[in-house]
This record gives structure tokens, C-alpha cells and sequence, in this order.
């Protein structure tokens, strides 16, 4: 925000272009204590409902077709009812943190977004990515508290894992969640982000918004999309035409 801001003062005139990247939703996830604590028994009733409730929420909103099925459970993933009272409450703890680390994201680019219209005027265009290319299966079944350690092929036991469950989050933890989490994040496909069939890996949703532009605002697009795709869209809202040739290279006419 205040790049933003000297930005604007210093060229009052100039288009601004903005590239935010924070590293939520990728891992390690951390947040505040308070946005993490938000989200406290929120997911004690487990992976296996969170994906049922997901896709009843993507269907409501039109985000996948109606007759969509959930896929079946990926195998190596135990239902939640069969895992102990332990791993119940560590992995709860786990998906906790995230939720807590991509809300309090999702807050801060708000913030940028409302601080830009405030400056830059209320028709200003927004495209707002927000993933990791699908949901990540790393940690393996626990999880962990340290990615880098689990990388490496070391990982705290679970009786450490609940010693520290308060950490996690936090400035003495570089933690991720579960497996069976990051499948539920990819609801209604059933994989993830090492595997990357099934499209679990490779979808992720974005949302275009360019007041006084855009004709169906609040429509709901299916086809995948890439940057080239967006490229055309920045350039007329900047007001700047595509070059007639870029590094000896004539476009396409």
C-alpha cells in the first residue's frame, strides 16, 4: 500500500501496474495467532466431510456442474473415522493454521485492492489468482512442522507434533498440512499437487473484475485460461498497444 501510494504521488498520471505475490496458500503456512484461532474445532469433523461440503458449496455457487460426483477417496488417504483420537486433533490443528493463513491473505490483498480504487479510481481492474497450483501432498499423512525437514526425509513424530501444536503457525514452525487435506482442498478432484492427474494439480480459480467493463460480471467461467490470455486485457486498460514486433518478432496479425 504505500508503494502504491508513492507511486501515485510520484506520477500522478501514469498507469500503475501492481504484482502482489504473497506466499499464502503455498507452505509454510503462517499467520497471526488471532486469525488461526478463528478457525479453532472448525474441522474437527474431518477431511471426508470437508470435501462433501465443498463440493455442496461449489454446486451452489455454479463453480462446478450440477450432476458433479466427488471422486472416491484417494487410497492411500484413511477415512477420518478409522484415525485416532490424536491424529484427529493434530491434523485438525494443521488445517486450522491454513485456513487461518489464506484468510488473513485473502484480507491483506483486500486491503491492497481498496487502497488502489481509492487512489486510482473505483473502474480500476483486479485480477486476483489465488493457489498453489493445487493443493500440496508433501507433508505425507502427518503433516508436518517443518517442510524442509520432511523434504529430507526427517519429520517430527506426532507426540511432538501435539507437544507443539500451539507453534503451529507460528515464528517456530515451517509447517504444512496433511495429505488428506491438501486431496479435500482439491475437491471434487481426488489427487494433488505431486500427482497431477485428475486435474487436482492443475486447476485454479481466478477472478476477473473491471467495473464498467466487464459484460457479465458475475459470471462464471469454465475454460482454462493463461496468462497470454490476460495479457491483451492489461494492455487496453493501460491504454498501451501491443508492439508490431518484440525481439525481431513480428506479431500475428
Amino acid at each position: 500500500i504505500g508503494w502504491i501510494r508513492q507511486q501515485r504521488a510520484a506520477a500522478p498520471g501514469k498507469p500503475l501496474f501492481v504484482y502482489f505475490a504473497p506466499g499464502t496458500a503455498h507452505a509454510p503456512h503462517h499467520a497471526p495467532r488471532e486469525w488461526i484461532d478463528r478457525y479453532r474445532g472448525q474441522f474437527d469433523h474431518g477431511w471426508d466431510e470437508v470435501r462433501r461440503q465443498t463440493l455442496a458449496r461449489q454446486k451452489q455457487l455454479g463453480v462446478v456442474p450440477a450432476n458433479t460426483k466427488l471422486a472416491e477417496r484417494f487410497a492411500p488417504i484413511p477415512e477420518w473415522r478409522a484415525l485416532t483420537p490424536q491424529q484427529k486433533k493434530v491434523y485438525a490443528r494443521e488445517m486450522e493454521v491454513f485456513a487461518g493463513a489464506l484468510s488473513f491473505a485473502d484480507h491483506e490483498i483486500g486491503r491492497v485492492v481498496d487502497e488502489a480504487r481509492a487512489l486510482l479510481g473505483p473502474d480500476t481492474l483486479v485480477i486476483y489468482l489465488q493457489g498453489d497450483n493445487g493443493a500440496s501432498a508433501e507433508a505425507g499423512l502427518d503433516g508436518s512442522l517443518n517442510e524442509h525437514g520432511i523434504l529430507n526425509g526427517v519429520n517430527a513424530s506426532l507426540d511432538e507434533m501435539e507437544r507443539r501444536l500451539d507453534q503451529m503457525g507460528g515464528p517456530l514452525a515451517y509447517g504444512h498440512y496433511s495429505i488428506g487435506w491438501a486431496s479435500a482442498m482439491n475437491t471434487p478432484f481426488p489427487l494433488a499437487k505431486q500427482l497431477p492427474s485428475h486435474l487436482g494439480a492443475v486447476r485454479n480459480g481466478m477472478v476477473i473484475d473491471w467495473p464498467g467493463h466487464t459484460r457479465q460480471p458475475e459470471a462464471v467461467r469454465s475454460q482454462f485460461a493463461h496468462v497470454i490470455d490476460i495479457m491483451p486485457t492489461i494492455l487496453e486498460a493501460t491504454g498501451i498497444a501491443l508492439p508490431d514486433v518484440h525481439d525481431s518478432i513480428s506479431k500475428l496479425v
